[in-house]
């Protein structure tokens, strides 16, 4: 589906106008064909909006009426009788001015469905009108590898709408994203996000776990961090102990045993085109991140150090520790660093650990989260591809493919 707007000088509310609308098989040639038909009425184009799905045509023209006398009966008489000629159908309805103001209030609404039901669009439609907006226009942006479609709403300020679908999108098996709209939406130049189970698939002091045979013990600790029932520092410093002792060269095993998250390397290869800067913060270990940032071309990462004396691990770490607050000092620190607004920055996580840096944002995104998680972020993805954060960013999958036609996944 594609779409395009414009709008000229204003019209007088009680100046006649006429909708002009086509619709039938699309093919090259139709909109040339309309206005060139309209063209011999000398009336002016108030708005056009163009669409096309599965093939089929949809072309509306708001115009103004003929000025000279009698010759709306003649417009209204040629007009069908290209749309025959050219296997269309027509239908012009008399009116009045422009198409009237939208409400104050401008947000748009991202819905990702895997897949995207009927029953879910018509709750999502039904609490925006709850709420008081009205849909404007409705745009699809991707149909791989979820359904996203872009929902424009007025009449209903940003935070009101978010409060009001995202509370049960889950239940609806929908993700939801409320941003006001604006030209800011485009102007987030910087995405910010975690490395384990964000970025790559594998919690990377679990990796080392396994190479110290502690592997259990450390996912216990782990798991109660990310759920926020321990202190993260605390439960850091007691799952590197259990790496002390091991061979420094364990370090290039893992290096080779992380699995980036699917869409991980078709995100930022996009991000980064479409003039982004991207980076990472970690609770894990810079052993890895660094790694990471060269291999992904990344501009900005920062995690924990292991230390390591005589070629083997101590069981410590080094330098300031990249615990809840820290992620989010660094969100900041890098935005300030990129010379970008942090209500202009994108920040993507999984855990209790992320939610300062959620928070931070200007956009925060649960990224297949914890459910306290997703209760306190800006929104969330519950599939298990991070591409699709670009369609929350209002990229169309049309774009993220021209931007480069290979596909990690």
């Amino acid at each position: 589906m594609s779409a395009s707007q414009t709008s000229p000088s204003d019209v007088a509310p009680d100046a006649p106008t006429l909708l002009v609308k086509i619709f039938g098989k699309d093919r090259p040639g139709i909109t040339a064909g309309l206005f060139d038909t309209l063209a011999a009425y000398s009336v002016d184009v108030v708005d056009i909006e163009q669409v096309v799905t599965r093939g089929r045509l949809t072309l509306c023209a708001l115009v103004t009426q003929p000025v000279a006398a009698g010759l709306e009966g003649d417009l209204r008489a040629t007009v069908h009788s290209w749309a025959e000629s050219m296997k269309m159908q027509a239908e012009i309805i008399s009116g009045h001015g422009d198409n009237r103001p939208r409400g104050l209030g401008r947000s748009l609404v991202t819905v990702l469905g895997h897949p995207l039901t009927a029953e879910a669009t018509a709750r999502i439609a039904a609490k925006i009108a709850h709420a008081g907006g009205n849909i404007d226009r409705i745009f699809r942006l991707a149909k791989y590898p979820v359904t996203a479609v872009e929902f424009a709403v007025s009449g209903v300020e940003t935070g009101p709408l978010r409060t009001a679908l995202v509370t049960d999108a889950a239940a609806l098996g929908v993700d939801v994203a409320v941003v006001a709209a604006g030209l800011h939406r485009r102007a987030q130049r910087l995405v910010v996000m975690d490395v384990d189970s964000t970025l790559i698939q594998d919690e990377v002091i679990e990796l080392f776990a396994a190479h110290a045979g502690c592997e259990d013990k450390v996912a216990e600790v782990t798991a109660a961090a990310m759920r926020g029932e321990l202190d993260f520092e605390q439960s850091l410093h007691a799952r590197v102990a259990l790496l002390e002792g091991l061979d420094a060269s364990v370090v290039d095993k893992v290096r080779s045993e992380v699995r980036l998250t699917p869409g991980a390397r078709t995100l930022i290869r996009t991000l980064k085109r479409l003039g982004y800067q991207v980076g990472v913060v970690s609770g894990g270990f810079t052993q890895v991140t660094d790694d990471l940032k060269e291999r992904l071309g990344l501009d900005f990462a920062q995690a924990n150090t292991l230390e390591i004396v005589d070629g083997r691990l101590t069981g410590r770490v080094t330098g300031e520790i990249v615990d809840r607050a820290g992620k989010a000092r660094l969100l900041r620190r890098f935005a300030a660093e990129a010379g970008v607004p942090l209500a202009q920055t994108v920040a993507i996580g999984d855990g209790a650990n992320d939610l300062d840096m959620l928070n931070a944002a200007g956009l925060g995104v649960a990224f297949n989260a914890k459910p306290v998680v997703r209760e306190a972020a800006h929104t969330a993805v519950n599939v298990p591809f991070l591409d699709t954060v670009l369609y929350l960013l209002g990229v169309t999958r049309e774009e993220v493919e021209a931007a480069d036609t290979q596909d990690d996944r």
